[in-house]
Parts: structure tokens; C-alpha cells; sequence
């Protein structure tokens, strides 16, 4: 049953717009699986693989959101990050050469362990047949996210629409959620964004003059969970929430 508080808020929503990684795809899976593939080579197997996953999550020095800002390359932030966890675990930064296989290596295993979340299949698949246009954004390169979403599965239902490459820099620019909420063909203020981050997602996209949702999952331990009397945006557990919100029916059996 849908919470009837975020019913109400979400009453006169046209039209829905999603984040990818971490939202529709579990990239942190898949960092998980590239970096033990790409870090094994370096560090051994028995390094602490779920220390190393969860240290390039948390990014500390946010090399990747200097990246989103525009202020480092691609490449550069993601070698900046490996070598803080090799320089952790007394290990030598790489080099030009090392990083370039590291890279391979990543790049490799991190394609080959895309997966969707099963909620977000469900739910795209609700949204979908209730008629309401969809969209993704992201703040990674168009190539690389029109790649992911084809693998899963969702490119031909959730079209992406903006991504870094669009303004050379990404969310939280308010130009990123007007630029998807125009290429919807609807007026922000009917524009749900939905993404896993509180801050560059959902109270960005607020400010942007969307809906701000915030996609929590229970097993997702990055950000603390606000208070409602703190929050500038929605909260929600999964994405099927977001379609009981939306009053959407389940779909019926198929075959």
C-alpha cells in the first residue's frame, strides 16, 4: 500500500526522470566485481576486497565529483582513487603503464557485471504502461551510460537524455534536471527526479524546481537517513514505492 503522504506530494506528477548507477543499475555490484578482478594483480587475494570496494564508494577525497564539476578528466580521477587505495595498504601508486592495464582490467570486469535491480525493472515497467514519459541522467559520459543501459535492458524504455557531456559538467547544475524535464516535454514542477544520492540528486533536483526523491535502499548504508523535518525532498526504499505512490497497478501476468 502506498504511503499517503508521498501519494499526496506526488499528485500532478507527468512524467518521471532516474538516475543510473545505483539507482536502475547496481553499480556498486559492479565496482565490486571490477575492482577485485583489477586489484588482485596488485594487492593479492587476500586483500580485504569489501574494505577496497566500500573505500572507492565512499571516494574520500571526491576525486569523482571534481570530475562532475569539471575540474579533473575521467581517467585522472579514477587513477587519483586507485592509488589512495594502494597507498593505504602500502602499495606503490601506479604509473602511466600501470594504470593503463589497472584500467583495462576495470573496464573489463566492471561491463561484464551490470545488472538491474529487479525493483527498477518492475517498476519502469509500471510507469511505462501508465503512460508516463521517462528519462535518465547521469554524471557520467553518454557513451559510457548508453552502453550500461542497453546491457540491462532499459535503453528503449528510459532514454538517456542528459549526461556530462551535455554542459560539460554534471548534477547537482541545475541545467542538467531542466534539460531532462524539457526534453520530457513537461514543466519541471511535474517532474519527479528519483537518485541514491540526498544531496546532488534529490535536494539538487528540488532546487531545480522538480520533485526531489531520495532512493534509499535498506541495504544502503552511504548516507545517514534525515530526519522528515530536515529533509528538502521525498524519501523512498525502492522504486516500486515510487509507482504505488503514483496509484500505478501492478502489471498483470504475461505469456
Amino acid at each position: 500500500m502506498a504511503d499517503p503522504r508521498l501519494r499526496d506530494a506526488l499528485c500532478g506528477v507527468e512524467a518521471v526522470l532516474f538516475d543510473i548507477d545505483h539507482t536502475l543499475v547496481d553499480t556498486a555490484g559492479a565496482f565490486a566485481a571490477a575492482l577485485r578482478h583489477a586489484v588482485t594483480p596488485l594487492l593479492g587475494a587476500d586483500a580485504d576486497h569489501d574494505a577496497i570496494a566500500a573505500q572507492w564508494s565512499r571516494d574520500r577525497s571526491g576525486w569523482y565529483r571534481a570530475y562532475t564539476r569539471g575540474e579533473v578528466g575521467y581517467g585522472e580521477q579514477r587513477h587519483r582513487r586507485i592509488d589512495e587505495v594502494l597507498t593505504d595498504r602500502d602499495a606503490r601508486p601506479l604509473d602511466a603503464d600501470g594504470f593503463a592495464v589497472f584500467d583495462r582490467a576495470f573496464d573489463e570486469a566492471f561491463a561484464a557485471a551490470w545488472r538491474p535491480f529487479p525493483d527498477a525493472i518492475i517498476a519502469v515497467r509500471r510507469l511505462r504502461a501508465a503512460g508516463l514519459p521517462l528519462g535518465a541522467m547521469s554524471n557520467a559520459a553518454a557513451a559510457l551510460q548508453t552502453r550500461k543501459l542497453t546491457a540491462v535492458g532499459l535503453a528503449e524504455s528510459v532514454p538517456l537524455l542528459a549526461t556530462m557531456d551535455t554542459f560539460g559538467v554534471g548534477k547537482p547544475d541545475p541545467r542538467m534536471f531542466l534539460e531532462g524535464a524539457r526534453r520530457l516535454g513537461t514543466d519541471p514542477a511535474h517532474v519527479v527526479y528519483v537518485g541514491d544520492e540526498p544531496d546532488i540528486d534529490a535536494d539538487a533536483a528540488t532546487a531545480a524546481g522538480l520533485i526531489g526523491v531520495h532512493l534509499q535502499r535498506e541495504h544502503d548504508r552511504r548516507f545517514e537517513r534525515c530526519r522528515p523535518d530536515q529533509r528538502r525532498h521525498l524519501e523512498v526504499g525502492d522504486l516500486t514505492a515510487l509507482a504505488d505512490a503514483l496509484a500505478l497497478p501492478s502489471p498483470g501476468p504475461t505469456g
